[in-house]
């Protein structure tokens, strides 16, 4: 399957912020989402980002899935934090490239699968863009390379704007997801971008690739703003 980008693009807004607090982050998102409900809002926003070291938990929960003890995480400063989007636990941390998409789907256009679909696309293309061949896999959303997981998706709506989104392995470190069955799958190996083609990555050139292809894909004309538009 392969996401069409779309050809009209509509204004959006950007927010490329370089590492923020999950919980922050989490704030950010639910103000974002409530100004765009009720009109204060006129534009979708993307946002891109890296976390600190955090694993969180999804509606179906997920800490039976952590395969070490929690006071291993507090001793590491690691927290777990639950939230309400899809999915089950999954890890964040340095070196991952994290897109929010605070998008009003019925006005865009996008039913929640295609919308889905849309930013599987947006990691397939980036991981191409760095030589590395991503596909879907019917296991679990996101995007794989040989039956490792590169990427992972998550979303929440609420009065049908769009919130959380996907997390693409870049140059993270992997052990921490050996601490957890990603997404509740057991027997299931993380990889990354760095890890696929055994090169040094640059971030930097990682994230421009992944605002490329948002453009693109979610047809957004973006603009920078500062967190508070």
């Amino acid at each position: 399957m392969n996401t069409p980008a779309r050809t009209k693009r509509r204004p959006g807004l950007l927010m490329d912020i370089p590492v923020l607090d999950y919980r922050e982050a989490l704030e950010l998102q639910h103000s974002l989402v409530d100004a765009r409900h009720a009109g204060r809002l006129d534009r979708d926003v993307f946002i891109l980002l890296e976390h600190p070291p955090v694993f969180t938990l999804g509606r179906r929960g997920g800490l039976e899935n952590l395969t070490v003890p929690e006071e291993m995480l507090r001793r590491r400063g690691i927290p777990v934090v639950p939230i309400e989007r899809g999915g089950n636990i999954t890890y964040h941390g340095p070196g991952q490239a994290v897109g929010y998409p605070i998008v009003h789907l019925p006005s865009a256009g996008w039913k929640v699968v295609s919308f889905v679909e849309a930013l599987e696309e947006i990691m397939i293309r980036t991981a191409a863009d760095f030589g590395v061949s991503a596909r879907r896999d019917g296991r679990n959303r996101g995007v794989w390379v040989n039956g490792k997981k590169l990427g992972s998706i998550g979303i929440a709506v609420r009065h049908g704007v769009s919130f959380h989104g996907f997390a693409l392995n870049a140059v993270v470190d992997l052990e921490p997801f050996g601490w957890v069955n990603p997404c509740g799958l057991a027997g299931v190996e993380m990889t990354s971008l760095a890890r696929e083609t055994g090169k040094t990555l640059d971030m930097k050139a990682v994230r421009r690739s992944v605002l490329h292809h948002t453009a693109h894909v979610l047809g957004l004309d973006l603009q920078p703003v500062n967190r508070k538009p």
